[in-house]
């Protein structure tokens, strides 16, 4: 949302906002002048032209049901990226599980490369570009959200599917049902690219494939130093370009390899979408060094799916010369609940994890979705539920050479750099 404020407000249309609580989007959003409060929703608010809301919320709110009563145009955020999409020529989104911030940035910084004008709407912040970034109006680069079927308000010239795995219980009934909202949301691209290493990617009509092994746009002499790769690109067999990335963790390669077959498709030279991506410093959140708690270095990922989750913690155990001490924070019941065999398998995977309490967002708390829940499944997990006892977890566990890994896409990240070592 505050990525779409401030693309309103560099077009000149007045913008204000609320939100439930401060953070650092609030503060930055307030810094360029644009007014947010905390809290509740004003009710001057419904006197507004247009009122957008995200679907993380209740759609039937109060404040909501008073303004369509009044006539007011009411938006998803959906709707609003949808008709903002709209107003440029070349449209290219990224959709799927995970991955797609990291996919989506990468594209900027390939664009940025190209000197082609461009607007970048990204989930995370990009170290170079923050959430949002603009050079011109001739490219629109956008992750493409598949929680309640967002993605279907975007008509994309080139659409990517980075993968299909099963999330978003709440709102999909099974993984033929996400599959189905993937295809619709592909149909409506002129071109479309997806992972050939997706059984059920590759199902979708499209122009180009991906893959590490596999695919149209694979890599090949593949090398890593501490899971930082250096691969040649291969377009359908042919090497084209080398690549070495700056960003840790062999999933990045899957991320670089969709890009770089959707900067192909949009006509930018193999040689300039490599020096792009070498450009590319990473997300914030997305394996990203946070500082040290007793001298012991943290990363912090937005992982809160379990294939993230692993994905992680492969990373993280290619790089520390001792234990991977695991902090997971789930995030929402329904996921917990709905994925828990997965998420007990890859807990397992780690030296004792420590599981704090659930981020809830939108829901309320039911037992078989919840973090205790969680870990009555995983005999070496250890549940914490306040900043002291976790802080004091960490500091009985984790010696030198470990590194503490904290996956999750609530409030567990705010949490952990405030138990920073202070220098």
């Amino acid at each position: 949302m505050s990525a779409l404020a401030n693309l309103l407000a560099d077009a000149g249309v007045p913008v204000r906002g609320c939100d439930a609580r401060e953070s650092f989007f609030v503060r930055k959003l307030r810094a360029r002048g644009i007014p947010v409060t905390v809290g509740e929703v004003p009710e001057a608010a419904i006197s507004e032209p247009v009122i957008v809301y995200t679907e993380a919320i209740d759609r039937h709110t109060t404040l909501l049901e008073q303004a369509q009563k009044k006539g007011k145009k009411v938006l998803t955020r959906a709707m609003l990226l949808g008709e903002i999409a709209q107003a440029y020529p070349h449209v290219l989104s990224v959709a799927g599980c995970h991955g797609k911030t990291s996919a989506t940035a990468m594209l900027a910084h390939i664009f940025s490369a190209a000197g082609m004008p461009f607007t970048c709407h990204i989930g995370g912040e990009d170290t170079a570009f923050g959430n949002y970034f603009s050079t011109g109006r001739e490219y629109f680069l956008t992750e493409a959200c598949e929680f309640r079927r967002s993605f279907l308000s975007l008509k994309s010239e080139i659409a990517v599917v980075l993968n299909t795995d099963l999330d978003h219980t709440d709102c999909y009934a099974s993984a033929e049902d996400l599959l189905n909202a993937y295809t619709r949301f592909a149909a409506a691209a002129q071109h479309v690219v997806i992972n050939a290493e997706d059984a059920n990617a590759v199902r979708i009509p499209h122009a180009l494939s991906f893959g590490v092994h596999t695919g149209d746009i694979r890599a090949t002499r593949i090398c890593a130093n501490g899971e930082q790769y250096c691969f040649t690109v291969s377009e359908k067999g042919i090497p084209v370009t080398r690549i070495r990335l700056r960003v840790l963790g062999r999933v990045q390669m899957q991320n670089a390899l969709a890009a770089y077959a959707a900067a192909r498709l949009a006509g930018i030279p193999a040689r300039t979408i490599a020096e792009g991506l070498e450009d590319f410093r990473g997300v914030k959140r997305r394996f990203e060094y946070a500082g040290t708690l007793n001298h012991i270095p943290i990363i912090c990922d937005y992982a809160h799916h379990p294939a993230e989750m692993r994905a992680a913690i492969a990373t993280a155990e290619g790089i520390c010369r001792g234990t991977v001490r695991v902090v997971f924070q789930p995030h929402t019941y329904t996921r917990t609940r709905d994925l828990m065999a997965d998420f007990v398998s890859v807990l397992r995977r780690a030296e004792s994890p420590v599981v704090y309490r659930t981020y809830a967002a939108r829901e309320t708390f039911f037992w078989e979705g919840s973090a205790p829940a969680l870990v009555s499944r995983v005999p070496e997990a250890v549940y914490v539920q306040s900043p002291h006892d976790l802080r004091r977890r960490l500091l009985e566990t984790a010696q030198k050479d470990d590194l503490i890994l904290v996956l999750g896409a609530g409030d567990i990240d705010e949490i952990v750099r405030g138990l920073l070592d202070k220098s």
